[in-house]
């Protein structure tokens, strides 16, 4: 593990989400510690979609944006909101100089799926319906998240398809929870991992689909078409449980057609790039910027 990461490793709660309050209430703070982003030259409001329920919002608008993201947050499916991924929504406005469209979908277990995905995909149609009055160029909207969020940018990437939605210009994937079968090597083997391991990765499975089997558009890996699916980026990380079945969806997206790029991040955990003082994070961070500038640029 690279040494920088391996040094905060005991900040990190150890907590299983079988105790889902606990849970949330350390991945709040976590992200209340975190150094806050800089918001100069940047437009930051809270709107709400209108959706069955209405869905919030955070929308992060630097100076003279043209295109968007509809960005995910992580956190399983089960934690996480507008607040939490506040500082990363923010360092990805500012690093990309597009318009960062923050969703703050329902959770499971009280929400199961398809919840979150139909409120991220509300937020979508949302978008495109309402890019004239958000001064964005309707055909530079992408999706993306990280984690959960990122399973939910690539899930409402194949509805999208499916239903004709709105055209999407990219999908930015940050190591996806993508697969809730958790038969890769990496699934299989990663049971001490930090913050997120095998059994972490199994309660969030079985909050997030309660009694409901699995769809792709729950979990995309089971897709058997990805014909016709937006661009994509793809980031793992090397001590991460998704890391074997984001790299397979990868592959599996360039057999399909699809242009992807794949970047591995040796010496990393999952959400470790939340250690910002650490030079991989300061990397990958600046790595996710510059995909999402050069995806959506005329």
């Amino acid at each position: 593990m690279d040494p920088e990461l391996e040094a905060f490793l005991a900040l990190f709660p150890k907590t299983d989400l079988t105790d889902l309050e606990t849970s949330r209430r350390n991945f709040a703070e976590l992200a209340v510690a975190v150094p806050a982003p800089d918001l100069t030259d940047m437009q930051v409001e809270n709107r709400t979609v209108p959706a069955d329920p209405d869905v919030p919002v955070r929308i992060y608008r630097p100076h003279l944006a043209q295109g968007a993201i509809v960005w995910m947050h992580g956190g399983g499916w089960v934690m996480g909101d507008l607040d939490t991924e506040h500082p990363w929504a923010a360092r990805l406005a500012g690093l990309s100089g597009a318009v960062v469209i923050s969703v703050g979908y329902r959770l499971a277990p009280e929400n199961p799926f398809p919840a979150a995905l139909d409120d991220t995909y509300a937020v979508l149609n949302w978008t495109a319906e309402h890019a004239a009055e958000l001064g964005i160029d309707a055909a530079r909207i992408a999706v993306g998240g990280h984690s959960a969020g990122g399973g939910l940018a690539a899930g409402v990437a194949l509805r999208a398809r499916d239903e004709q939605g709105p055209p999407i210009r990219f999908q930015l994937l940050n190591q996806p929870g993508l697969d809730d079968r958790q038969g890769t090597w990496s699934a299989r083997n990663f049971t001490g991992t930090p913050w997120m391991n095998r059994d972490k990765v199994t309660e969030a499975w079985r909050h997030y689909l309660g009694s409901a089997p699995a769809t792709p558009y729950a979990a995309p890996a089971r897709a058997t078409d990805l014909t016709g699916l937006p661009p994509a980026y793809v980031s793992t990380a090397e001590f991460c449980p998704n890391r074997d079945e984001d790299i397979e969806y990868a592959l599996r997206l360039l057999q399909a057609g699809v242009p992807v790029e794949l970047h591995q991040w040796a010496g990393t955990f999952h959400g470790s790039q939340a250690i910002l003082s650490a030079e991989v994070s300061q990397r990958q961070l600046a790595e996710l910027g510059a995909t999402v500038r050069r995806a959506l640029a005329g």
